[in-house]
């Protein structure tokens, strides 16, 4: 009785009964008493662990939701990113393309101005042999011999004839070659020749 009212006064202060009895005393308890003793052990291990792991269930449940949530807007950025970096790349085609547009157009606006050239060069070689053909002077210069002319031009004859007879006038620039032509060198077969009536 006596190990009765020691349990009952544990119970009455709230105390586990393992805190309270040392293994002398709970040798000396009686199977019946050992047995009842054991189970409230077991009820209050097993009622600890209940409240432990719920404790520990709620906690584990925040911390995944947590993780959860912060995975979600991880998510969120990586498709942001992934966005922006489609756009980027999507202007950057459009601008190589553009780009490529604007080289392929100077090519062929410079193709354009070297036809032109080409042209005008031989728009220009083709009027001066014409000027020839319809301007064609034989003029004999006393004391050159000739086609000395031809080789060295004719203003350059004018001018060495001009700088012999005219000394001073190098040095008063009054007077100046207006035009002079040239005799051509052959004749152009492929050119018709103006017929004399």
């Amino acid at each position: 009785m006596k190990r009765q009212r020691t349990i009952t006064q544990m119970r009455e202060k709230g105390k586990t009964p393992e805190n309270w009895l040392s293994d002398e005393e709970i040798l000396s308890l009686q199977e019946k008493n050992f047995r009842l003793l054991m189970l409230k052990m077991i009820q209050g291990i097993g009622n600890k662990l209940e409240a432990k792991m719920d404790n520990l269930e709620e906690t584990l449940s925040k911390e995944i939701q947590d993780i959860k949530l912060k995975q979600e807007e991880m998510q969120n950025r990586v498709t942001e990113t992934k966005n922006s970096l489609e756009a980027a790349n999507s202007r950057i085609q459009e601008t190589e393309e553009q780009i490529s547009e604007v080289e392929d157009r100077l090519v062929e606006i410079m193709d354009a101005e070297q036809k032109i050239e080409k042209r005008l060069k031989t728009n220009e070689e083709r009027l001066r042999g014409l000027w020839d053909n319809m301007k064609h002077n034989n003029i004999c210069i006393i004391g050159v011999p000739e086609g000395q002319e031809r080789e060295k031009g004719t203003e350059k004859i004018f001018q060495e004839i001009a700088a012999k007879n005219f000394p001073n006038m190098g040095k008063e620039p009054l007077t100046q070659i207006q035009e002079a032509q040239q005799v051509p060198y052959k004749i152009n077969p492929k050119r018709n020749t103006p017929r004399q009536y």
